[in-house]
């Protein structure tokens, strides 16, 4: 079933009851429903046999037996929160990243036991709970070793281990602080190269494998706190800006016993990054993922973990950048290790040996392939989801390691999350579409249905009035298709002119355009208020190849710009938008997008709310900007032809500019100079500025946030 005949079936089905269901309102947005489309269930922890899964209900620690679907309640999670040692405030704000990753539920490898973090203090459930750690110092990230003997975790900047039997404990790394870190990432490294985590046990349980990060050179941001104290509270943040140092990264090898770190050799690591980590299955080597500072060369490294020499496995190179993805995956059985590549112009996925000789392609095609849930070397067959069907969804295949064509899994239409056991023999779908919400059930490795995990809430859908949303092909400059959303308003009338809103991401690594359900949405209630909504994925968006995305490369926000001219041009030759009525709204890259579009398209929108907005690049992190700018020093022409700041002057709509103050990720700064800049060009414009400590606007500020935008759209387009 194709995307338009979705949403055409979508609006035959809603038109019988929208009269008597609730409009979408600010308040209805704002009142904790979100999108009304959580999924539902919780995380779920697969059992090292793949027959059965773990997860959270209530205060239960539950497991689930998925051939049977027997439920049974494995412990109950209450008395922990009394035993946890609460640790001390601390003295200075902590800018961790929002993509460090911690498992809260492990398995040991013989299924019996189960390592629970809770609070900063770890527990060993085996038939009764046992408390591992019971400090005022939180024990971070722990890892249970592939053996079930040993749990490695972090006290603030240096690694330990602890013996499960005796609870005995070893100190492995020393001189740890906040600018050495033994086993802690920084703030860029997770945040641009989506790494989630710092050490690695080896897979026979003998040593641990961890990232220092030297970041005493990065350069320190002064965020300053203003509302929870008396006084103002200077919070700084460790920010690498576009051009400036990065963290020096060393990859260190210590014994699960303790001892000195025995440090690998990985050739010239300067101006390098360190960005991926995986031990060989015999615990010999390790396979590092180098990547040179401008991102166009990659190199995967095997290195031995006794002598820390290394030798080169394979090299990747692009004349713009390589994409660093997570989808390596060893067999042991057979020596071999399954890699992914852009070589084609779309991320595939190949058979090597593990001294690099390459056996064979096992993925093809104008498509791209986006997670590999699992290998069943012993079956030969490879579980992957892919954008094979359409680039707006997400689809469960196999392959067999012998080659061949992939077998579609999942049938329904949409976008699917897959959470699959380690053999591939059951799988937990998690599907939403246009007209559903979020359903999660649980299949066998074939595909078939075993069992509905959470039904859909449809709760939004019988409550409210959601209009649907209609997938638009826009033909770009360069010739190929490229996809918008549209959503038309409340009682809609073609034979009227409405006032439109542009919604923009349009940066590279992120694809707005998706068959799924958005439920909820300020889209929406704007779409009720009688606006057209309009967004489209122009080049550099992901989820269309790598020639698709590197269009951008080195100019940020010029093809952008072309291609949303393009969708702003076919909107308006459907004959119902106000063209002198129309806004344009964005946040991060969308908000550079907005008020990139408003000066150098200075007639095209009316109005536009740029939110955290990025106003130039040079201030930027370093591995994001540089992947696709290179560094200020190498293209200071592209720059400055990107930048916001340079083009106030040819502000002739009206401007709103959102930020928070102490935001960590597109720092402040850009906005208070592009207000600077605006007002050195005698433009007006109006802010709304939030305290908050993140990137995005939460909690009660955002039903003010929503509402003073909304009202902004309202002055200047009705």
């Amino acid at each position: 079933m194709n995307t338009r005949l979705i949403a055409l079936l979508f609006c035959s089905l809603s038109l019988g009851w929208s009269q008597s269901l609730k409009p979408v309102t600010l308040d209805a947005v704002s009142g904790g429903r979100g999108r009304g489309d959580s999924g539902g269930g919780g995380t779920i922890v697969w059992t090292p046999d793949g027959k059965s899964f773990a997860y959270t209900e209530g205060k239960g620690l539950m497991l689930y037996e998925a051939a049977t679907g027997k439920r049974s309640e494995l412990a109950n999670l209450e008395a922990l929160e009394e035993l946890v040692v609460e640790a001390p405030e601390k003295k200075q704000f902590d800018w961790e990243n929002r993509r460090v990753r911690e498992a809260e539920m492990q398995w040991a490898p013989d299924g019996k036991r189960f390592l629970y973090a809770s609070g900063g203090d770890l527990f060993i459930w085996d038939q009764a709970w046992v408390q591992l750690t019971a400090t005022p110092i939180e024990e971070r990230d722990a890892r249970l070793s592939p053996d079930g003997k040993l749990v490695a975790f972090r006290r603030d900047n240096d690694l330990y281990a602890i013996e499960i039997s005796s609870k005995k404990e070893t100190r492995l790394t020393t001189g740890g602080s906040d600018l050495l870190r033994n086993g802690r990432l920084d703030w860029v490294y997770p945040e641009e190269l989506n790494l989630g985590r710092a050490f690695w046990w080896a897979p026979d349980s003998s040593a641990v494998a961890y990232m220092q990060f030297d970041v005493s050179k990065q350069m320190l941001h002064p965020h300053v706190d203003f509302v929870s104290a008396n006084r103002a509270v200077y919070e700084p943040e460790r920010y690498p800006k576009a051009g400036s140092p990065n963290a020096d990264v060393k990859l260190g090898v210590i014994s699960a016993t303790g001892g000195e770190t025995k440090w690998m050799n990985l050739g010239e690591m300067k101006n390098m990054l360190l960005a991926r980590v995986d031990w060989t299955p015999d615990s010999k080597e390790i396979f590092a993922q180098k990547l040179t500072r401008n991102q166009n060369m990659l190199q995967l490294l095997a290195v031995d973990a006794k002598s820390g020499n290394f030798h080169q496995v394979l090299e990747e190179r692009d004349w713009a950048w390589v994409n660093v993805r997570s989808l390596l995956r060893f067999l042991p059985r057979s020596g071999q290790f399954v890699w992914s590549s852009e070589r084609s112009g779309f991320t595939h996925l190949y058979l090597y040996s593990m001294n690099g000789e390459l056996r064979t392609q096992l993925t093809s095609g104008d498509w791209e392939v986006t997670d590999v849930t699992a290998v069943d070397e012993a079956g030969r067959n490879l579980y992957f989801v892919s954008s094979a069907v359409s680039p707006l969804e997400r689809h469960l295949y196999r392959v067999s390691l012998d080659g061949g064509a992939p077998l579609q899994l999942t049938k329904v239409a949409g976008t699917h999350a897959v959470s699959m056991n380690p053999n591939g023999a059951f799988y937990m779908d998690t599907h939403s579409n246009f007209m559903q919400p979020s359903r999660r059930t649980l299949h066998d490795g074939g595909g078939k249905e075993l069992a509905v995990w959470h039904e859909a809430d449809r709760k939004v859908l019988t409550e409210y009035n959601i209009l649907r949303t209609e997938i638009v092909e826009v033909k770009s400059s360069l010739g190929d298709i490229m996809y918008a959303r549209m959503i038309k308003p409340v009682n809609f009338d073609p034979s009227k002119k409405y006032p439109a809103i542009v919604v923009v991401y349009g940066g590279p690594g992120v694809q707005t355009i998706r068959n799924s359900f958005s439920g909820l949405s300020w889209e929406q209630a704007l779409a009720h208020r009688g606006y057209v909504i309009w967004q489209l994925d122009n080049h550099g968006s992901s989820g269309r190849g790598h020639k698709w995305e590197s269009r951008v490369f080195r100019r940020l926000g010029e093809q952008e710009l072309t291609d949303q001219r393009a969708g702003v041009d076919h909107l308006v030759s459907m004959g119902f938008v106000d063209k002198d009525r129309m806004g344009v709204y964005g946040w991060s890259y969308g908000g550079f997008m907005t008020l990139y579009s408003l000066f150098n398209a200075p007639k095209l929108f009316k109005a536009g709310v740029a939110g955290a907005p990025v106003t130039d690049w040079r201030h930027y992190d370093t591995i994001y900007t540089e992947r696709y700018m290179d560094t200020p020093q190498e293209n200071p022409a592209g720059y400055k032809y990107s930048s916001p700041l340079n083009q106030a002057e040819n502000l002739r709509a009206k401007l709103m500019i959102v930020h928070n103050i102490e935001d960590d990720n597109v720092l402040f700064q850009n906005s208070m100079q592009m207000l600077d800049a605006l007002q050195q060009a005698n433009k007006p414009f109006e802010t709304m500025i939030y305290p908050q400590k993140a990137h995005g606007v939460s909690g009660p500020a955002r039903k003010h946030m929503l509402e003073a935008m909304t009202a902004f759209f309202d002055r200047n387009l009705k």
